[in-house]
């Protein structure tokens, strides 16, 4: 449980974080051990006895020095290991009458870390060599005849040692692998969470330019003709009012409605895209007509049910295009509209015949032209509007193409074409 691994997790860190102390209190309890095995007889009648054996200096020295070593384990651990097996071996050739040989411990705790510390190919090398040396050691100059069970312990404790460290350096190995795929997958989620946020910013800001650069577009013509025919035609004045305030109240709906949406993010019931589809393409067209720019609006063949992303995104598409058309394309400038449906595609073309303001042709919405269909047309380092750039992440994202740029016959033309077929995306359209 949580309660109990932080106290659990911090009395095994303190070897981690106090290395060298843990290094020194392990030296000194070895140190201990090794003089009590100095003078302990394991044979006695009922067990070890204690202090049946001399303490002898040259065991105690040896043992000081092989535990001393020890200290450095961490930092040189292969020489640490030669240094104990080297007094291991001293120890039972200078005891041979009374072999005892327990600075072996040490160089069973050096064998140990070298196991821990490096690969397996290292550990297998170096403790095959420390195993045959020092059993070969002890069954010659140790306990007689050479399978006494004193010798034979040599050989199970290295051996042993080796096996534990190369345990515990594949389970740190594996500790590690896992921290590390778990710190990768919360990055990846933080990403991806980042990614999802600034993709639905993108989305909310394409759906309010639409909704209010096209309204606001309306409201600001209707606004100059009320206010150019106030005083000579207060009847018109009074149409155009009329007219800017149906666009306000259209404008404020589809604000309501897309507002609406992010409201109701939690809900799975609630629409994911706001209403506007080609089956209202007529009151727009139609506002437009009332703002006074003509469309014609050409669609051999209903194109009857669309997929809710392609139909939104080519309602979209008119909007924008026909609103670039009021601004940018000049008094008497009249635009035509052509939905034409296949069996894979849906094409919206909105053509002008406007040839710009004082005749310099119109670059729109900051944007060059598209060269060829398919291909995506980058926007222009420089310019105003986010009309174009929007309508092309609209587009891209259902892997359809874009064609914008100047008419040959003088205008200028927008041409999307829309698959039909399902798109998986990573962003609604």
């Amino acid at each position: 449980m949580p309660a109990q691994e932080g106290p659990r997790a911090g009395r095994f860190a303190w070897p981690r974080t106090h290395p060298l102390a843990f290094d020194v209190a392990l030296a000194v309890a070895v140190f201990a051990a090794i003089l009590c095995g100095s003078v302990a007889e394991p044979h006695g009648p009922h067990g070890p006895r204690f202090g049946e054996r001399p303490l002898l200096a040259s065991t105690v020295v040896l043992a000081a020095l092989a535990c001393a070593a020890l200290v450095l384990r961490r930092r040189l651990p292969r020489t640490v290991l030669a240094a104990t097996g080297s007094l291991t071996i001293v120890e039972l050739v200078v005891e041979s009458n009374d072999p005892r040989a327990p600075v072996a411990a040490a160089s069973v705790i050096a064998l140990f870390t070298v196991a821990s510390r490096t690969d397996r190919p290292t550990t297998w090398r170096v403790g095959a060599l420390t195993v045959v040396v020092l059993t070969a050691s002890a069954m010659l100059f140790g306990e007689h005849p050479w399978y006494a069970q004193e010798n034979l312990a040599i050989f199970a404790w290295t051996g042993m040692a080796a096996a534990c460290g190369d345990a515990v350096r594949s389970r740190r190995a594996y500790v590690d692998a896992i921290r590390e795929r778990a710190e990768r997958a919360e990055r990846t989620r933080e990403e991806e969470a980042r990614r999802r946020v600034a993709e639905e910013r993108m989305r909310i800001a394409r759906e309010l330019h639409d909704v209010v650069a096209h309204h606001i577009a309306l409201v600001n013509v209707q606004a100059g003709v009320a206010s150019h025919v106030m005083d000579n035609r207060p009847d018109q004045a009074k149409q155009a009012l009329a007219h800017v305030r149906e666009a306000s109240r259209s404008a404020l709906e589809e604000l309501r409605a897309t507002v609406g949406l992010l409201r109701q993010s939690d809900d799975p019931k609630a629409p994911t895209e706001p209403a506007p589809g080609l089956g209202v393409l007529d009151q727009l067209v139609e506002g437009f007509v009332r703002a006074g720019l003509p469309v014609d609006l050409e669609i051999p063949r209903p194109p009857g049910a669309l997929p809710g992303s392609v139909d939104l995104t080519a309602y979209r598409v008119v909007q924008e295009a026909l609103t670039n058309v009021h601004k940018h394309a000049g008094a008497g400038a009249r635009a035509t509209v052509r939905i034409v449906r296949s069996e894979a595609v849906l094409t919206v073309t909105v053509l002008d015949d406007g040839a710009g303001r004082a005749g310099v042709p119109r670059q729109r919405g900051g944007d060059r032209p598209s060269a060829e269909p398919g291909e995506a047309a980058e926007p222009a380092e420089s310019g105003g509007g986010h009309g174009l750039i929007g309508m092309r992440e609209r587009v891209f994202a259902l892997r359809g193409t874009v064609v914008t740029g100047p008419r040959a016959a003088g205008g200028f033309q927008v041409r999307v074409t829309l698959p039909l077929q399902a798109v998986h995306t990573g962003e609604p359209a």
